[in-house]
């Protein structure tokens, strides 16, 4: 069975045999010269408080039509400190969705005073954040006590499907925009970006989706790359769909982590003494709370979403801990809520729009309704966790009002060194995608974290990673690359907490860092890849 699956998804999809000629897409973009941007105060304190500039970057729609209506791009920067520049490094942080506009503020995390050396730009792709248009669909989407995810019965189903027909048919009041969000279009964005700064050449962060911009990019552009970190990289073989359905089973073996994790520190929590009757003591609350909502807003398909973070990141163990034991303990339903407000703020969409946008654009989805069922319940008996909420997170795109491109064809042979990070046991971005992109871009080399759970990790304190990052963008040094298929350097994760009030002892790996800080300040932590 597992075989006769595997070949039905590969057959089904073939986007890596899809490609657009590097060419023919990069003159396009060549075509539009950009106004230089013209730069402000910024208005977000933590920019502020950085002493970035702010300001827009005028670029066309429809670079086939490079004369007529414009979007503006959000933009900000940090300018280097140091006597000698490197030229601007750009960072992406993800999403599609992602607002990077406060990432121009992620110098201060590199070690050995390394970001000093660069222009560090932020930004809000199209249709993101502070740009404009700034896409909206239904803020009252994600809202509360929404159905059950697993559809048990045709009811749920039929449910499921039309709430996500209903979202696609509130998104094509966006207009033309859609038609020009994919992947390739903020790659011309940024090419763009480059030009308006004055720079023959660009330095570029991109963590998670960032890392497939960027894949795009210099795919595209290989004359403009110097220098390319990418963290929690994305497999080209498997934009989108197969990629949602891998996350699914990586997602699965995550939360077991996190379950043996809880059962660890069961002198604090009180959920259960090992992984086993944690996860049981989990799913029998989502029951409950999908027969009695708590406080009548969280459900059990909120409950899933909240503890969804778990997977992704060790940095918000303890917050999802405490509010699981407290729930279960002494009823606290409104820490749930407040952790699932801060993924869902209340009444607000754009991420989820943008990432619906790109998504279901960047290549064509199944259409057939029967070939996502076959493929998430074959899934969801290896991966319960995870995998019916991941379908419906996707499901508009069976019903997406804008036509779906080709995903351009990933070459990395022109490009020069860039450096590869991921923890192996990555959900959103499975370590099999590094391994991919390493093969693709022979001057690459890959940082691997055996055993790592964390989803982009990088500049989070642990040095092993961090200093190779400094030496890499202070000097191009790369670790050096090993034969065969495998990272050529190998650094310990992102350490799980230790919360207070365990008979453990905290070692000094275990304590937040200052680059730890200056992450979670900039990066958002619902992202999707």
């Amino acid at each position: 069975m597992k075989k006769f699956v595997a070949a039905l998804a590969v057959a089904g999809i073939g986007v890596g045999t899809m490609a657009l000629a590097p060419s023919a897409t990069a003159a396009s973009a060549s075509d539009f010269d950009p106004k230089p941007i013209s730069w402000g105060a910024c208005t977000r304190p933590s920019l502020v408080k950085a002493g970035a500039e702010c300001g827009f970057l005028e670029v066309p729609l429809d670079y086939a039509k490079p004369g007529g209506e414009k979007v503006s791009i959000a933009v900000s920067r940090v300018k280097h400190k140091s006597a000698r520049s490197q030229g601007v490094m750009i960072v992406n942080p993800g999403g599609p969705g992602g607002s990077g506009l406060g990432l121009s503020t992620l110098g201060r995390a590199v070690p050995k005073k390394a970001g000093e050396e660069y222009d560090w730009i932020g930004f809000d792709p199209r249709g993101v954040g502070a740009s404009k248009p700034s896409l909206t669909c239904d803020g009252n989407y994600a809202s509360y006590s929404r159905p059950q995810y697993v559809p048990t019965t045709r009811a749920i189903e039929k449910t499921w499907l039309d709430r996500a027909k209903g979202y696609a048919k509130a998104c094509a009041k966006n207009g033309a925009i859609l038609e020009h969000i994919k992947t390739i279009d903020v790659a011309k964005d940024v090419d763009s970006l480059r030009k308006a700064l004055g720079e023959k050449q660009i330095n570029y962060y991109g963590f998670s989706y960032g890392t497939y911009l960027g894949q795009v990019y210099s795919t595209l552009f290989p004359q403009n790359v110097r220098r390319m970190v990418f963290d929690g990289t994305v497999d080209p073989r498997d934009v989108w769909y197969q990629a949602n359905l891998n996350q699914d089973i990586a997602f699965d073996k995550n939360i077991k982590t996190y379950f043996g994790w809880l059962a660890k520190y069961d002198d604090v929590y009180h959920l259960g003494k090992t992984a086993s009757a944690v996860e049981k003591l989990w799913y029998a609350e989502q029951k409950k709370l999908y027969d009695k909502p708590a406080g009548g807003v969280i459900g059990g398909s909120e409950w899933t979403d909240i503890f969804l973070q778990a997977g992704y990141y060790v940095f918000g163990w303890e917050d999802m801990a405490k509010a699981f034991s407290g729930w279960v303990h002494q009823g606290d339903w409104q820490t749930l809520k407040g952790l699932y407000d801060d993924s869902n703020p209340p009444g607000q969409d754009n991420g989820y729009a943008v990432y619906a946008a790109v998504q279901c654009t960047d290549v064509a989805w199944p259409q057939n309704w029967n070939r996502w069922k076959f493929d998430n319940w074959i899934t969801h008996f290896r991966a319960p966790f995870e995998t019916w909420g991941n379908a419906w997170f996707n499901a508009p795109c069976l019903d997406w009002p804008a036509k779906p491109g080709k995903p351009v064809e990933i070459d990395g042979r022109k490009v020069p060194g860039i450096l590869l990070v991921n923890e192996e046991n990555d959900a959103a971005t499975p370590y099999p995608g590094s391994l991919e992109v390493r093969k693709r871009y022979p001057n690459s080399s890959l940082i691997s974290a055996p055993g790592g759970t964390t989803h982009s990790g990088s500049l989070s304190g642990v040095s092993c990673v961090d200093d190779k990052i400094a030496d890499y963008l202070l000097t191009g040094q790369l670790p050096q690359r090993k034969p065969g298929n495998g990272s050529d350097v190998q650094c310990t994760p992102v350490p799980p907490p230790v919360p207070a009030g365990s008979s453990a002892t905290a070692n000094k790996s275990d304590v937040p860092s200052a680059a730890a800080e200056v992450k979670k300040e900039t990066l958002a932590q619902t992202l999707r890849f």
